[in-house]
């Protein structure tokens, strides 16, 4: 599997977040995006995602599913973290997954992997921020898709649960999924890429 782009750019509300931009990521391999605030990186995974349309160049996948777009074979996982309060943890995953397809590891394994086996029966409502980010996290293990588009992944997150999800990204390439992560400081795995995006004011370099 191979995504790539060529001569991609974005304009929101009158303004050039960014123009020209070029990459390929193959099957085993983390593109992180980088840059400062404004510069494009939450816009360039909602491309990706399907979420957004640019205002010019393409965006192409090969190896993968021709009967499905990039988002429908592609997992987003941005700021929010798309819970719904009053339901426990393990039904907010059972939705998720019986929304998306399932097609990965069950349910209980995927909350033992992030450590909330012990709160499956708890209100979403009543989660830390950190232990909610762990919960959209387990949604990536209950639905196999080989994408992963990732925002600020490690925010909120513990040091103990970084090390938990640094592992779950080495698995996900390990098994020929690919990475896009929009991302201020490391992820802590080695030979990742890094595509950096410019300022708010100027198109990426």
């Amino acid at each position: 599997m191979r995504l790539s782009a060529s001569g991609l750019a974005c304009i929101r509300g009158g303004r050039e977040v960014f123009a020209g931009l070029a990459f390929a990521i193959a099957a085993g391999e983390l593109l992180m995006v980088t840059g400062p605030n404004g510069a494009g990186k939450t816009t360039l995974l909602r491309l990706i995602a399907g979420l957004l349309r640019p205002s010019a160049g393409r965006l192409d996948l090969t190896g993968g599913s021709a009967d499905a777009s990039i988002g429908e074979q592609a997992h987003f996982l941005g700021h929010q973290d798309a819970l719904k309060p009053s339901l426990s943890v393990a039904e907010n995953l059972a939705f998720w997954t019986g929304y998306l397809g399932a097609g990965g590891c069950p349910l209980q394994a995927a909350l033992a992997a992030v450590g909330l086996d012990g709160l499956a029966d708890v209100p979403a409502g009543y989660l830390s921020a950190g232990q909610r980010r762990r919960l959209a996290i387990a949604r990536l293990l209950t639905v196999r898709r080989a994408i992963w588009l990732l925002d600020e992944p490690m925010a909120a997150l513990d040091s103990a649960a970084q090390v938990t999800l640094g592992g779950l990204l080495r698995e996900h390439l390990a098994g020929g999924g690919l990475i896009v992560a929009a991302t201020h400081g490391p992820l802590g795995l080695d030979g990742a890429r890094e595509l950096r995006l410019g300022g708010p004011d100027r198109p990426a370099a």
